[in-house]
């Protein structure tokens, strides 16, 4: 007997990544709909699927995201759609009697000044990074509405909490990406010049990468197949297991790899799956952004997952996907 499991943003990065994780089981029979097809900011249209279609199981991985500069121009759209996407979905899913839901969030949960590595237990123990406050928020709600529901109804919604994320499908427009695409593409477009300049015999053309700031700050860097497949395992775990290893008001789980690099050593290792040979030029005018941000994730590793994709494997299988989708992916 199969069961139905809706993955709500499956054309996303992550959404499509845990479509091509449970593409591959037997007994699931995956429900999906495009943007056009359901809007999920609609109380009554997420209302009126869910009762029609009888779902056993939902991935929610809808959401809007986008980088710093992105969340700062749209505040309002960032809290505002991804409060009305989980509200709806969660809701829904409780009056369809749908008893299993994983919520996907973001490690900007987090106060900026947490102490690093990252605990769950440091939600809600400090002030959040201004510049992606209001998204911030909002995946903070969608985590206490999953916790909601399961002590007033005894539902079994969890929550994920992903480092930053990359891999196929991953946004690559030059003003809303994050850090790993923007510089893939910048890379790639400085070597695509030098290439060409060689090709003119044009000389002493410059044949830099400028990065901002001092390429000190460390960051960690998960691969998004990484990240579904850790989606499958912990809505799978067994409901007493989870239990035992959260809290009722602390219930969610990171997601990483529990290792971190600086941004000099990622831009390094971007200039060498692009094949780059020019300079790397850090621009110390610049701001650096918080000095860490690392997840802890013993909590996750206990209950039997680890990330195994490394950074130059992910990275290098992302530039692949960028060269193959650069119409679809330029933005």
């Amino acid at each position: 007997m199969s069961i139905k499991v809706f993955v709500a943003g499956h054309q996303g990065m992550v959404g499509s990544a845990i479509v091509r994780q449970l593409e591959s089981r037997a007994g699931v029979d995956l429900v999906m709909r495009t943007r056009a097809e359901l809007d999920l900011t609609s109380q009554a249209a997420v209302q009126t699927f869910f009762a029609a279609e009888q779902i056993d199981q939902v991935y929610l991985a809808a959401a809007k995201v986008g980088g710093i500069h992105a969340n700062n121009e749209y505040p309002a759209e960032f809290i505002y759609e991804n409060l009305m996407i989980e509200a709806n979905i969660i809701h829904a899913a409780h009056l369809a009697d749908v008893q299993k839901l994983l919520f996907l969030g973001s490690s900007c949960i987090y106060p900026k000044l947490a102490e690093q590595p990252m605990k769950e237990a440091a939600l809600l123990t400090g002030t959040l990074e201004p510049t992606n406050e209001p998204y911030a928020i909002a995946k903070i709600a969608g985590i206490k509405l999953c916790e909601s529901y399961n002590r007033q109804y005894g539902r079994d919604y969890r929550s994920a909490m992903p480092t930053n994320l990359y891999g196929p499908g991953d946004n690559y427009h030059p003003e809303n990406s994050h850090v790993i695409p923007a510089l893939l593409r910048r890379f790639h477009e400085a070597k695509q010049l030098s290439i060409q300049n060689s090709k003119l015999n044009i000389k002493n053309s410059p044949d830099e990468v400028v990065i901002w700031g001092s390429g000190k700050p460390m960051r960690e860097f998960l691969h998004v197949d990484d990240m579904a497949a850790a989606s499958v395992h912990v809505m799978e775990l067994d409901g007493a297991i989870y239990k035992e290893n959260t809290e009722p008001m602390l219930s969610h789980i990171n997601v990483g790899t529990g290792i971190d690099c600086t941004i000099r050593e990622l831009a390094e290792t971007v200039a060498r799956v692009t094949g780059f040979k020019g300079q790397l030029t850090f621009d110390s005018s610049k701001p650096d952004g918080t000095p860490r941000k690392l997840l802890d994730v013993s909590r996750l590793k206990s209950l039997g997952w680890q990330a195994t994709i490394s950074l130059e494997e992910g990275l290098t299988g992302a530039y692949q996907w960028f060269c193959e989708h650069q119409d679809d992916a330029r933005g």
